[in-house]
């Protein structure tokens, strides 16, 4: 197993911010961590990278203990906090250069992950001026430099602009398929664009833990899709099987099938058909959202 936590307990004062959490992630694979604010995400992934302590329990990454082992957990994972510390005065590759050194890897591996997290177009500038979107893909390149077999990414979206978060998501998507990546967050949406598994948690105690291709059983669907132009939902109404249109904002529309077949080609045939551009067009999981509403509360 890349990640084993075995009954982990972490306590700040008489408040348990994570009370006897266990779970395990094999490798590749992509886990959604996934709870409210202040359920006790940051904390498990902070003593996962071995920044803080846990007060009991155990945990292992690539096999080595996170008390008894530091460096060597420290040198296969890779770790993107949700607050990511940059030396903003530096530039860019003067950055990573810094942290090349820190890990003792080739400076050839620079260019590599510049290229590979799309910074080229940026990697001139100092970080100052960097927009929120490259500022994430430095934080991702500075955690792929020392190649590591896993990586640890504590709200990895947070106030990207939507242009930016389907690049991020891309990139993570692409990372997973040969890497363990373990990636928290509160907004289900995220788990559902990225993620294989997710396992969420409530007041620092494990609640459910589900891969995603078995929430999606049940025989309705809710199809978000956004178009160019307004579009009347008695018209929607007509696709197969639609039972229902909401108009959530904007050009926004959720539109729920009676049926288990992914109904994105009809409504993607239907644009076409009526000359409308489609800006996105993803299937909501319901049944994430059910379930997520249930246990948290």
């Amino acid at each position: 197993m890349s990640i084993k936590v075995s009954n982990i307990t972490k306590l700040y004062g008489s408040q348990k911010a994570l009370d006897q959490v266990s779970f395990s992630i094999k490798s590749p694979e992509i886990v959604g961590f996934l709870g409210p604010n202040g359920a006790g995400k940051s904390t498990m992934m902070k003593i996962l990278t071995t920044y803080i302590k846990a007060n009991d329990g155990e945990a292992h990454v690539n096999g080595y203990d996170v008390n008894s082992e530091k460096i060597e957990v420290q040198q296969s994972v890779g770790y993107l906090p949700e607050h990511n510390p940059l030396y903003t005065e530096m530039y860019v590759r003067e950055y990573l250069k810094f942290n090349a050194e820190v890990y003792k890897v080739p400076k050839t591996e620079i260019e590599n992950v510049i290229e590979r997290t799309g910074l080229m177009p940026e990697a001139h500038k100092k970080i100052e001026q960097l927009s929120k979107g490259y500022r994430q893909r430095l934080g991702l390149a500075c955690a792929l430099l020392h190649n590591p077999e896993v990586l640890i990414l504590d709200e990895p979206t947070t106030g990207l602009d939507p242009n930016q978060l389907v690049e991020i998501r891309t990139l993570i998507k692409s990372l997973g398929k040969e890497k363990t990546v373990f990636l928290s967050t509160h907004i289900m949406q995220e788990v559902e664009a990225m993620c294989d598994r997710v396992i969420i948690i409530n007041k620092g105690k494990i609640v459910a833990d589900n891969y995603l291709k078995d929430l999606n059983k049940s025989e309705q669907q809710i199809i978000v899709v956004e178009f160019d132009y307004r579009v009347e939902d008695q018209f929607l109404l007509n696709l197969p099987k639609a039972t229902q249109v909401k108009n959530p904002f904007g050009l926004t529309y959720e539109i729920t099938f009676n049926t288990k077949t992914d109904m994105r080609p009809a409504v993607f045939d239907f644009a076409h058909d009526n000359e409308l551009k489609i800006l996105q067009l993803n299937q909501k999981n319901t049944s994430l959202e059910k379930l997520f509403r249930e246990l948290t509360g």
